[in-house]
């Protein structure tokens, strides 16, 4: 990013590069804010004594922001922040809807009580791709988080933060504004910055360069930022006590129908997708669906942070708009729950890893169809209900299961995993955890256990499921449920048993989807068996070139040795001639 002292010099340069002097934002909704045209740009020569840098232009804060399909996942980045904090004695963080006076919209305030961030530390994380993050148990890592999921909720974003070291105490002011950056055409991103010495009574302005550009910087936020004055900017600090970070998002996007993504107006104690709380005339069977977390999490806020994490916090709480979140640990709600060990084959990285599965049945089963996989990542969640299971198959209905998997690594938006070797190969194991205690579980739900005879039934007679919840399927409307991540739990109306047999093109018989299933699960596990054989094979045939690398280095020393002494007998005899 460009340096903030030269903040002014670089607009004025913009200003006689003939691009025109304001442009105005197409669209306050976030999928359209970034079609724009890039028009042509003068690249300036280096000052003297300047190395050259590659610039960023200004689009590409809305296109990297893009990386996050769900504005509940950008709110989790900016929540995991504040408790990695926690390490640095942060005690809460909280989230809530303000008003700005300026022209009384709504902004969201992300406020903790961590260690804060100095002049240097706040600069590196406005920037691009930096992480001070180091620690194996801390979620952040990339220095992307906080551009990323600041962009995705609204256009700009000003932060304030104080922090206390051993020599001193400052206070910092970052503005990082998207329509700062296109209403006065630049092509780089500039991010103006101010720091205060607080140590004594008096804030004291940090000077890097000159007066006139702290002076510069500080215009820019005044006229860009929420706050009119330096007074009301310093007002910000008051309720942050030593340490602590405060950030204020300010212009929210709106949706395509020219309204806020996020409502505050439904629940005062909860912030909600507005999307996906429209979900119209509802059946009597989706009502009580809704009221389930699994599909709860998809426009509540409050829903969603109760599970976010795996373990509950002891002395750290998570503040939605003045209340705290009650933390919900899913395996504690389960019946006939189980734990099931597996020890995944790692190519690179330690040999022993164990990853724990608890697994049960859904309290609300069998009336409640709810199924998946919870899969967190070093305590994040990252795969809500996971549907594991083939479309189709009424076998897993009602099962969910936990799990922590630490040794394959999250998308960047982490609402996801990456697509490696090792997940699929957890992919694989997990279908087998599930169909094994479908098939020994069952029938304490009341479901008829899947055997072949079952399988043969005659075309035109599903098998009914329990609870007399036929007819509700069968007259079920299923409403789409657009903009969310792929990997939260699917609709599973779909999942009737009657779907179980599929009729094949010629109409000879039918496709059995579970045994096509078990004979993939089959298939894969022979796979990780021969993988692990392979693995044991290379190392013996390791260990064997060591030892043969060994045995030719002292065969090598024997000859030499006995070339020696032959060397020796033929010159004592020599000598004896």
């Amino acid at each position: 990013m460009i340096s903030t002292s030269k903040a002014a010099t670089n607009i004025k340069m913009s200003s006689q590069t003939g691009r025109p002097a304001q442009q105005t934002l197409d669209s306050h909704s976030f999928w359209k804010a970034g079609d724009y045209d890039v028009g042509p740009t003068a690249k300036c020569p280096p000052e003297h004594g300047q190395l050259e840098h590659a610039r960023v232009h200004p689009k590409f804060l809305h296109s990297n922001a893009t990386s996050h399909k769900w504005a509940f996942g950008a709110i989790a980045e900016l929540l995991d922040n504040a408790v990695d904090e926690i390490h640095n004695g942060a005690t809460f963080v909280k989230v809530d809807k303000i008003e700005i006076t300026k022209d009384n919209s709504p902004a969201l305030l992300f406020q903790d009580d961590g260690g804060g961030m100095d002049p240097e530390q706040i600069r590196k994380c406005m920037s691009l791709g930096y992480s001070s993050k180091k620690s194996k148990t801390t979620i952040g890592q990339y220095g992307n988080g906080f551009k990323t999921s600041t962009m995705r909720l609204g256009a700009d974003v000003i932060v304030f933060s104080r922090a206390t070291t051993a020599s001193r105490s400052t206070q910092s002011i970052g503005l990082l504004s998207y329509t700062f950056l296109r209403k006065t055409g630049q092509d780089d991103v500039i991010v103006p910055m101010i720091d205060f010495d607080v140590s004594s009574h008096w804030p004291e302005p940090i000077i890097y360069s000159s007066r006139d550009d702290w002076s510069a910087n500080l215009k820019i936020i005044l006229e860009w930022s929420p706050f009119a004055s330096k007074e009301e900017l310093m007002l910000q600090f008051e309720d942050i006590g030593p340490h602590g970070t405060k950030i204020v998002i300010y212009n929210l996007w709106l949706n395509d129908e020219g309204i806020y993504e996020l409502s505050f107006d439904d629940d005062d104690e909860d912030i909600r997708l507005r999307d996906e709380a429209s979900f119209g005339n509802l059946t009597k069977l989706h009502q009580i669906r809704q009221s389930h977390i699994s599909y709860r999490l998809r426009y509540s806020l409050r829903a969603y942070v109760s599970i976010l994490y795996l373990r509950k916090f002891t002395n750290f709480s998570i503040l939605l708009r003045g209340k705290p979140v009650q933390q919900l640990h899913i395996a504690d709600d389960l019946k006939y729950s189980e734990v099931v060990t597996y020890r995944p084959h790692l190519v690179t990285g330690p040999n022993e890893v164990t990853v724990e599965t608890t697994i049960g049945y859904v309290k609300e089963a069998p009336s409640l169809w709810v199924c998946g996989l919870n899969v967190y990542h070093k305590n994040r969640l990252i795969r809500p209900y996971w549907k594991v299971t083939p479309e189709g198959s009424s076998k897993g209905l009602g099962v969910v299961g936990v799990l922590e998997a630490n040794f394959i690594e999250p998308a960047h938006d982490k609402q996801d995993f990456e697509r490696s070797s090792q997940f699929i190969r957890l992919e694989a194991k997990l279908k087998q955890i599930v169909t094994e205690y479908w098939k020994s579980h069952c029938h304490l739900m009341g479901y008829q256990p899947t055997s072949a005879g079952a399988l043969h039934t005659q075309k035109g007679s599903p098998v009914q499921p329990p609870g007399g919840l036929a007819a509700c399927v069968e007259q079920e409307d299923v409403q789409p449920i657009v903009s969310l991540p792929a990997n939260i739990g699917q609709d599973l109306s779909t999942a009737h048993p009657s779907y179980e047999n599929r009729t094949s093109v010629d109409g000879s018989g039918s496709i059995l989807i579970d045994q096509i299933c078990e004979e993939n699960i089959q298939l894969f596990m022979r796979c990780e068996e021969q993988m692990q054989k392979e693995n044991v094979l290379k190392q013996t045939i390791e260990g064997l070139e060591m030892n043969l690398k060994e045995a030719k280095r002292k065969c090598a020393q024997l000859s030499v040795y006995l070339e020696n002494k032959k060397q020796k007998i033929i010159e004592q005899e020599t000598g004896n001639i």
